[in-house]
């Protein structure tokens, strides 16, 4: 089972590469974030013509997550499923071959004194109650997407260019360390411990090229799941060419039970 999450940076303008992309590595699980698509706009038709249900949280042009599987998708959970429903649409849930798969878009926080940061401390440990009220640690579960958070300094291109800035901050990365004592792993890290593997690269000054990213895109698993990943892979290739993203996708093989 491949079980992937990419932030498109906007479906629309990205659809002729998103299609490609799946047509070429036939995932059976994608989650989008940043599909930046109203509800009525959404490309149910052109994904069901490929095989695949899909649950999409639109607002416009801005946010909006998705979930495209293959393997049936049931109990579809756009927002969250406790405490007050977010007013941005940055979570969407559902249960794919029998995984609980939580597809986010994490807010980014902007500046350490800004209201959007205390938001986004907020809403991570919102995310942990919502996971915890759809799931047990002791079951499938795969928490993936955009998290705008660097889960240590080797997940940077430099630490300390990026001090005292949003996605690296001793409170970010303790609310998404809570989040992972729940019984989350983050598997790409776990397989994957050596230093410059990125997920996102800034469009200016050449980011890409220099080697200047982050790994914020994170696909947190169960130990169950996390025991049955056999790979785990950020996919460069679709960060190159035309109008790409400025995300890669990340991708987990899981093996069946």
């Amino acid at each position: 089972m491949l079980i992937a999450t990419w932030n498109v940076n906007s479906l629309k303008a990205r659809m002729p590469r998103v299609m490609a992309w799946v047509e070429e590595n036939q995932p059976d699980v994608l989650c989008m974030q940043e599909t930046k698509m109203k509800q009525e706009v959404f490309p149910t038709e052109e994904f069901a013509a490929l095989g695949y249900e899909s649950v999409h949280f639109g607002q416009g042009q801005w946010n909006g997550v998705a979930i495209i599987s293959k393997i049936g998708l049931e109990k579809p959970q756009p927002n969250f499923a406790v405490g007050e429903p977010d007013t941005e649409a940055r979570i969407v849930s559902a249960v794919c071959g029998g995984i609980t798969v939580v597809c986010v878009y994490v807010p980014n926080g902007r500046e350490l004194d800004h209201d959007h940061y205390h938001y986004k401390l907020r809403w991570m440990k919102q995310l942990k109650d919502h996971v915890n009220a759809i799931a047990k640690p002791t079951g499938d579960v795969v928490v993936t997407g955009d998290f705008n958070i660097a889960p240590e300094d080797i997940d940077v291109w430099d630490p300390a260019a990026l001090a005292g800035s949003t996605h690296v901050s001793p409170e970010e990365r303790k609310v998404l360390s809570e989040l992972c004592e729940w019984g989350l792993t983050d598997i790409y890290r776990e397989q994957n411990p050596d230093p410059k593997l990125y997920s996102w690269w800034d469009y200016r000054d050449g980011s890409f090229h220099k080697g200047h990213g982050m790994r914020i895109d994170l696909v947190l698993t169960s130990a169950s799941v996390a025991k049955r990943t056999t790979s785990s892979v950020i996919d460069r290739n679709a960060r190159k060419g035309e109008k790409p993203s400025d995300h890669a996708p990340v991708m987990i093989t899981v093996s069946k039970k």
